[in-house]
């Protein structure tokens, strides 16, 4: 079994994805939920709902651990969400690769 790439206080090595998660968090949690086949606008929407939220977003912290072959445990994510909510979605996030603000090039023709 294996780690996260990042450490949980890592989430200064993208500061854009910091900013954005930290004013719209839903919008992490959701293109997180996405990065593992689930529906973003859903997940995004859980995410904001108090208890519902941490447990949807412990879930899809589950499904990123399991796609990695990282160790963990429901509860244990479920506590780190609750207390810790913005790091362990920049966490996620950078594990999955997402490219919140980054620039992507566009293929012209």
């Amino acid at each position: 079994m294996g780690d996260f790439k990042n450490t949980l206080f890592g989430c200064f090595s993208n500061c854009t994805l910091c900013l954005v998660t930290y004013i719209a968090p839903c919008y992490t949690s959701g293109k997180n939920a996405e990065a593992v086949g689930e529906n973003c606008i859903l997940y995004g929407f859980l995410s904001m709902l108090g208890c519902i939220g941490i447990w949807s977003r412990a879930k899809i912290r589950g499904k990123i651990r399991e796609s990695k072959g990282i160790e963990g445990s429901f509860g244990k994510d479920c506590i780190l969400h609750w207390f810790c909510a913005l790091c362990a979605l920049i966490q996620e996030s950078n594990e999955v690769g997402g490219t919140c603000g980054e620039a992507q090039a566009i293929a012209r023709e």
